[in-house]
């Protein structure tokens, strides 16, 4: 194998940074049959805004913000108990990438239902094992990988298995294999 061969980057990542990952509506579908309809729902990573318009279209009540964009509901920095906790009753999200852990741990701190889609190497983590096992973690496990949104605006088949993290969500089973179970028929 050649030094070019090793260091080469993932075509999604030639797109641009890795948290520029816009999530594409159809992520929800393993989710949605787990949710209230009548929770307020906030999105604190929302990018252009595909999952905020997703639950609209399907009847939900969502507040999107965003880390980046200067807002007073800065998730990883709005005061825990503020005011705007009594506006929304779950935390639904595609963290950032290099905040995933930042944003499992607040998430923890807000002691609300949240659904967190991340990679399925979260477990790699020692900090990240230790809050699960701490606060509890079951898992939805889509039907296969997520094609995302790259920064170029063009989606690609994902390199990454991704999951959604759940906690409060009160779900039937700890590892949830959604659309499986049409396949094993």
């Amino acid at each position: 194998m050649t030094t070019e061969a090793i260091s080469k980057k993932p075509k999604l990542l030639e797109a641009g940074h890795a948290d520029n990952f816009q999530t594409p509506p159809s992520a929800l579908d393993c989710l949605l049959p787990y949710l209230r309809r009548e929770w307020r729902i906030w999105e604190p990573a929302c990018g252009k805004g595909n999952l905020v318009r997703a639950f609209h279209d399907n009847g939900f009540r969502v507040t999107g913000t965003d880390i980046d964009s200067g807002s007073d509901y800065d998730f990883l920095n709005i005061p825990l108990g503020s005011d705007f906790s009594l506006m929304c009753d779950a935390i639904i999200t595609n963290p950032p990438f290099s905040v995933k852990e930042k944003f499992l741990s607040r998430c923890y701190d807000w002691q609300m239902p949240f659904a967190l889609l991340m990679p399925i190497t979260t477990f790699d983590s020692r900090e990240r094992r230790k809050l699960f096992s701490r606060h509890g973690v079951q898992i939805i496990l889509p039907n296969g990988r997520i094609n995302f949104e790259t920064p170029n605006g063009k989606g690609s088949s994902s390199w990454f298995y991704t999951a959604w993290f759940t906690h409060g969500l009160n779900l039937p089973k700890q590892l949830n294999f959604h659309g499986l179970e049409m396949e094993l028929v």
